[in-house]
């Protein structure tokens, strides 16, 4: 008989080969439900995780790979933080609409003006639009008691009703012939978020997302903010007699991964989706709590799970044009992968023992 034996303290050597446990085993479990729709399992992997960077079309795919990973990164890192200290904000999707919608309505409300300090302004706009939108459930736990789960989820579906307001109604490009969506940012010099070096799809928005994994790693391990959000999610009893101020650290902690997410989205629209359109939410914010504890909340991790769960878009994107894979294979992949890191991190707080019967 199998039995779980808690372990006395987390084991570093299992923290570690979990993530890499989870995708491979995502791969296999993949392999064999792509065989059983009818596909070559091995040319899906393949397709998936090799052809993006190697494979013929490897020269588009490439810079992909850093456009799609800046907001996941830019995301979990504020995310982290918070389940770091055992505050769960699920609802980073909306906060990145919103940081969206009000970093382009800077830019939308000044057209056409040129200035060096519009697109600054911008990312300004972004962070509190974020940071506004996380800290509702913020007070309404702190006043009220709600759980930020609900509270921050359910707003998601708010941001995204408010973004397809926006692009049927006010934020409507005048020009557009009637159809949805606002002016193209990219075409507007001063608020557009173009690509820094050319062939490597580096724009602001992957500068912001490095100087987050730094500035995450320093709070983290050298701040005293830090300290108090370690001692929070590990002993939350003891943190309050250390001094730790529990309604404090959850408006710091929300309102802080809901700037980041923000961001985020200001980033995208001035750049790579270059608009504001009703369909302005694709995603990032919960595929970057996957993010999050494939890194296991540490900034090192996040970037490397980003990249991953970037190359997994771009992947399934190739699976579909070239091997007509259903349009949910990226979906799919990244909610297997979440399963089984799930799974897998059994291994890191118990034992297994074989126990005979009685």
């Amino acid at each position: 008989m199998i039995t779980l034996i808690p372990r006395q303290s987390a084991s570093t050597g299992w923290q570690i080969a979990t993530p890499v446990m989870a995708v491979l085993a995502t791969m296999v479990t993949g392999g064999l439900l792509f065989a059983l729709l009818g596909h070559d399992p091995v040319a899906a992997i393949r397709t998936i995780f090799w052809d993006p960077l190697f494979g013929p079309a490897a020269s588009y795919s490439r810079p992909q790979l850093l456009i799609k990973a800046a907001p996941l990164i830019l995301i979990a890192s504020g995310l982290a933080i918070g389940f770091r200290a055992g505050i769960w904000n699920i609802g980073a999707e909306g906060q990145y609409i919103i940081g969206g919608l009000t970093g382009a309505a800077v830019a939308l409300a000044l057209y056409p003006l040129e200035a060096w300090w519009l697109f600054p302004l911008m990312v300004a706009a972004g962070l509190a639009g974020g940071w506004a939108w996380g800290m509702i459930p913020a007070m309404l736990r702190n006043w009220f008691g709600a759980s930020e789960i609900l509270v921050s989820l359910m707003l998601v579906y708010v941001a995204q009703r408010v973004a397809a307001w926006m692009a049927f109604g006010p934020m409507r490009n005048p020009q557009g012939m009637g159809f949805p969506g606002s002016r193209n940012l990219q075409q507007y010099p001063s608020a557009a978020n173009p690509e820094l070096i050319a062939g490597t799809g580096a724009h602001w928005g992957v500068v912001a997302a490095a100087a987050a994994v730094l500035a995450t790693w320093f709070l983290m391990s050298r701040h005293i903010r830090g300290f108090h959000i370690r001692a929070a999610g590990t002993a939350p009893r003891a943190a309050r007699f250390a001094g730790v101020r529990p309604q404090t650290l959850v408006a710091f902690c929300l309102g802080l991964s809901g700037a980041l997410a923000g961001a985020a989205g200001l980033f995208e629209v001035a750049g790579p989706a270059g608009q504001v359109t009703d369909k302005l939410g694709v995603g990032y914010g919960f595929t970057a709590i996957i993010v999050a504890f494939l890194g296991r909340l540490h900034p090192v991790g996040i970037l490397l799970a980003g990249l991953l769960l970037a190359l997994t878009y771009i992947g399934g994107e190739l699976a579909q044009m070239t091997m007509a894979l259903p349009a949910a294979t990226v979906q799919v992949f990244q909610g297997m992968l979440l399963f089984f890191l799930l799974g897998f991190d059994l291994l890191t707080r118990f034992q297994i023992r074989r126990r005979a019967r009685a």
